[in-house]
């Protein structure tokens, strides 16, 4: 795939490492060959780098596939279950990254394969969670934006505001782990 075609959203393959581009920039210099700059993500390590080539250069064009899972418990790794055909599979740690501190047992759940490897678990963006534990509000305290800690019925801490109580239902976003509403 010659550069040119690349857009945001698109994916390639570079020194074997899955790459989906965040920006895209055309760049026609005044004297000398145009260069396309990027912004990527790697879709293994999560880095985000900057790449620029000569606008005839290639890159390698690859396929990521997305497939649906259902969360299960967890072991020495996550286990998830294909809801097709009820296959139970593992993945490790590493893999799933931040979102761990999210999966909630029954959840359904997006995994990104490459090359037939799992390489990032995608979660909801926004999940409802009970709270199992939190400080009770002082009357009087009803000041905007004071929070207390609270902690989620699969063990995550979150900020929350004063009024709310063990056993209320909320809804988190798990991009940045922020309180959004009651659900």
């Amino acid at each position: 795939m010659v550069v040119t075609d690349l857009k945001n959203g698109t994916i390639f393959k570079e020194n074997g490492h899955p790459f989906i581009v965040l920006k895209y920039e055309h760049v026609k210099l005044s004297r000398g060959s145009a260069q396309v700059r990027v912004r990527v993500k790697d879709l293994i390590t999560g880095q985000v780098l900057e790449r620029s080539w000569q606008s005839t250069a290639h890159v390698e064009d690859t396929y990521v596939e997305t497939k649906n899972a259902q969360f299960l418990y967890k072991d020495s790794g996550y286990v998830f279950m294909d809801p097709d055909t009820y296959d139970q599979f593992t993945i490790n740690e590493e893999t799933i990254g931040g979102s761990a501190k999210f999966l909630k047992e029954g959840e359904r759940v997006m995994i990104k394969y490459f090359e037939g490897e799992p390489i990032s678990v995608e979660l909801p963006i926004t999940m409802v969670f009970e709270i199992k534990y939190t400080e009770p509000g002082f009357k009087g305290n009803t000041v905007t934006n004071v929070y207390k800690d609270a902690e989620l019925e699969n063990g995550t801490k979150v900020k929350v505001p004063m009024f709310i109580r063990i056993g209320d239902k909320i809804k988190v976003d798990t991009r940045s782990g922020e309180y959004i509403s009651k659900a």
